[in-house]
């Protein structure tokens, strides 16, 4: 049950934020008057995750700015040369290449464990799934199998995969040639919101689907994993200088686990110890954030919305937020 998401009336939070931060001596505040920018890929999922390191900051004392979005290799490079502060939803190792293209440690600096371990693979309808013992992605080398998710005729399956820029596309695009299946699958790419609208299209249509999917995200609250849709397994050899991909209880899906960090200005991050200890001391339960992507499906999806919902988390966990901004804070002091 989604109980941290309270109905708080945003002018009262507000009122309450200020009356808080006006009772708080400065000394208390080390980031007072310091302008933040926040950047987040236009996925709008993570804008609550952003929003909330955001609000954090407010208690500070900083003054976050309007969050930008740009992908994520922009991101990595606004951050670099100082045009933005940091960014919040920076998954490593899938994000390393974009972090060393922008300089690496010596422009920026990588910290926290902010959400995780997050998963990625690719999934099929339990129905064909059980009715043609389909469990592993190389399955799909065999036209026969392929041809079920044939989607526009030409007889290989086509699978919604990831959005170019986003680096789970690279992967993909790895996975084709090291699981052989550039001869019976496609990898059809465009915006993943429509792709994937029109996969949930087919599903209740009782049509075969295929497509690549994360955790955490709100579709994962629509096709179930275990109910209506299957993670697949990858190959065990896969392709040269494969990585460690197995989750704990062995299943494999050809992905490295990830986990969500912040990347900061590495100029701006020396100059505020607060903040720094801040992204080290965050964190945001997988499950939490699939919660309030379920609320945003259904409809509450608007800024306002958002910032509700991150007003209800900060509620429902007033003491370990209170945690955060104590540790903070005694980090800033000499």
């Amino acid at each position: 049950m989604f109980r941290w998401i309270a109905t708080i009336a945003l002018g009262a939070l507000a009122l309450s934020t200020h009356l808080a931060m006006a009772q708080t001596p400065a000394d208390t505040l080390p980031g007072k008057g310091i302008k933040v920018q926040a950047l987040q890929s236009p996925v709008a999922e993570e804008t609550f995750q952003t929003m909330l390191v955001d609000r954090a900051l407010a208690a500070l004392g900083y003054a976050p700015q309007p969050i930008k979005e740009v992908e994520y290799p922009t991101a990595h490079i606004a951050i670099a040369n100082g045009d933005a502060t940091f960014l919040a939803v920076h998954w490593d190792p899938l994000h390393k290449d974009f972090y060393d293209n922008a300089g690496g440690d010596a422009k920026l600096l990588r910290m926290g464990e902010y959400a995780g371990p997050a998963a990625q693979g690719y999934l099929i309808d339990k129905a064909t799934a059980d009715k043609y013992g389909i469990t592993n992605i190389g399955q799909l080398r065999e036209p026969r199998l392929a041809k079920l998710f044939d989607n526009d005729g030409d007889g290989k399956a086509d699978m919604a995969g990831c959005n170019p820029g986003w680096g789970c596309e690279a992967m993909i695009e790895q996975h084709m040639d090291g699981f052989k299946l550039r001869g019976t699958v496609t990898h059809v790419q465009g915006n993943y919101s429509a792709l994937i609208a029109d996969t949930i299209g087919r599903y209740k249509r009782g049509a075969p689907i295929l497509y690549y999917a994360w955790t955490p995200y709100w579709v994962n609250g629509v096709l179930i994993p275990g109910k209506d849709v299957v993670w697949l397994q990858a190959p065990k050899t896969a392709y040269p200088g494969k990585p460690d991909t197995r989750l704990p209880d062995g299943s494999d899906y050809g992905f490295a686990i990830n986990t969500t960090r912040f990347v900061v200005n590495r100029a701006w991050a020396e100059k505020n110890p607060a903040a720094v200890k801040l992204f080290q001391v965050m964190r945001l339960p997988i499950a939490d954030i699939d919660a309030q992507n379920a609320r945003m499906r259904s409809g509450e999806n608007a800024q306002a919305d958002i910032a509700r919902h991150v007003s209800g988390w900060i509620k429902f966990h007033q003491k370990e937020f209170d945690g955060w901004i104590a540790q903070a804070r005694a980090a800033a002091k000499p």
